[in-house]
């Protein structure tokens, strides 16, 4: 029970992105990613897109996937749920995707997504697939598979047009390394008091997995950074993407609400005494909107929705520093404040 002061303690565990990575095996298919919105293992409803260029300009009537932790053949991932898995009306890779049904095979981990009449991909690049309703395995660090092909058969075995394997990684909690030609690491440093974060002064120290607001006051901000390090080969560069899990509370009611800036239009922070909870980079060439909106110590609120604040084009080693922002007023309500933070990096070949 706290008496003489008000202890407003945050505590932020850092999940590590499952890192897409991929090895071509159609002679079709030349380019291609997959991106998890929650790479966490054992997560649920869980949307995987995956995208390819190269596709072949010819009907198809069958999509097929296949997840397994072999490249050829091989098992479902252990853990993994795919009974409920349905195919997104925002998938592009056909036309019309309300017009395909999948058929799921959850004990074998394969999805066949198919319609009689058959459709022509509209174009040959960024083709979408978007998966919704899958549940994660339950082990991490293990490489798994998507194995993805197309056929001009309901049967999804006879004329086929396209195919691809893409690999990819579940991590929680831990730095992220993953290497399969092209190469790719992602580590998280802290970063002590008294440094810049575009343009602000840190006060308060972190760790790789931590970041310790302590007691907040009315009078005074608390600032606070980490280093975010990313390396890829990959030709096209790579993104990584910020989320949390929910709004800074205390579990009793309390909360302190998200700065009003956005990701696409930040704002400068407010003044000691105002309750707000929010972010910034010190990326000035991001890869969607204005490239340096967080330049001049600009920041933005958290979303549950992922959230770009690192972007490269090219293959890169970079080191950039993200900052975390938290403000409280007089008649904020007493109590430990917590929230889990999502960073994810996704190679784009």
């Amino acid at each position: 029970m706290l008496k003489k002061s008000l202890v407003y303690l945050f505590s932020l565990v850092l999940i590590f992105g499952a890192i897409p990575i991929f090895k071509l095996t159609a002679a079709s298919l030349t380019t291609g990613s997959v991106s998890l919105g929650d790479s966490r293992i054992n997560a649920s409803n869980v949307t995987y897109t995956i995208t390819f260029s190269g596709v072949t300009l010819t009907p198809i009537k069958c999509i097929k996937v296949a997840f397994s932790d072999a490249a050829t053949a091989g098992s479902k991932p252990s853990g993994m749920t795919i009974s409920s898995l349905a195919l997104s009306g925002t998938s592009n890779y056909i036309p019309t995707p309300a017009s395909w049904t999948p058929s799921n095979d959850n004990t074998g981990g394969v999805s066949s997504i198919t319609f009689a009449t058959g459709e022509t991909p509209a174009s040959a690049t960024a083709r979408t697939v978007v998966l919704t309703t899958i549940t994660n395995g339950s082990v991490a660090g293990t490489i798994y598979f998507v194995q993805f092909s197309t056929y001009n058969n309901v049967d999804c075995a006879t004329s086929p047009v396209d195919n691809a394997t893409i690999a990819f990684i579940y991590t929680n909690g831990q730095t992220v390394s993953a290497s399969v030609d092209p190469t790719l690491t992602f580590s998280v440093a802290g970063v002590a008091s008294a440094a810049s974060v575009n343009s602000s002064t840190t006060n308060v120290t972190t760790t790789s997995t931590t970041i310790p607001f302590g007691t907040i006051t009315a009078s005074t901000n608390k600032i606070a950074a980490q280093d975010l390090s990313i390396a890829t080969n990959a030709g096209s560069g790579y993104t990584v993407t910020i989320k949390y899990t929910g709004t800074l509370s205390n579990g009793s009611g309390g909360v302190i609400t998200d700065w009003t800036g956005t990701n696409a239009s930040p704002t400068t922070f407010s003044a000691a005494g105002t309750p707000a909870f929010g972010y910034t980079t010190e990326d000035a060439v991001l890869g969607t909107g204005t490239a340096g909106r967080f330049t001049s110590n600009k920041w933005a609120g958290f979303t549950t929705s992922p959230l770009e604040v690192i972007y490269n084009a090219a293959a890169a080693s970079d080191t950039v520093r993200i900052g975390f922002q938290a403000g409280i007023a007089t008649t904020t309500p007493a109590g430990s404040y917590t929230t889990t933070v999502i960073y994810t990096a996704t190679p784009i070949y």
